[in-house]
């Protein structure tokens, strides 16, 4: 089976174009097809002062602020697991000395 899959995407008004992804992405592909293209229509009937054109605009921004917010959120959380993690090493490290400490000098060998 090939690991490369061809298929075409509509988004908005605008022709359909071809794609070449990799199999396992054809999910993610599909509902972003899907998601841009539901907003896109929502707008579209909202907004029907302003152009198509215009419309997918606003969508396109939408999801950039989206992305943009949701890696903020990942910096933000990898910053916690960081700090999180040398506040473990640290504990892991006094643990294990003030262990050896109280361990009577005969038990240390053996």
């Amino acid at each position: 089976m090939k690991d490369k899959l061809n298929i075409t995407i509509r988004i908005a008004e605008l022709p359909p174009f071809a794609l070449q992804i990799n199999r396992n992405e054809e999910e993610v592909i599909r509902n972003a097809e899907y998601n841009v293209n539901r907003l896109w229509r929502m707008w579209r009937s909202r907004f029907s002062d302003k152009s198509s054109t215009e419309v997918l605009g606003m969508v396109a921004f939408q999801f950039a602020k989206l992305f943009t917010v949701l890696n903020k959120q990942a910096d933000d959380l990898n910053a916690v697991i960081d700090r999180l993690n040398r506040q473990f090493d640290d504990l892991i490290l006094d643990f294990d000395s003030v262990d050896h400490v109280n361990k009577p000098a005969d038990n240390l060998n053996g």
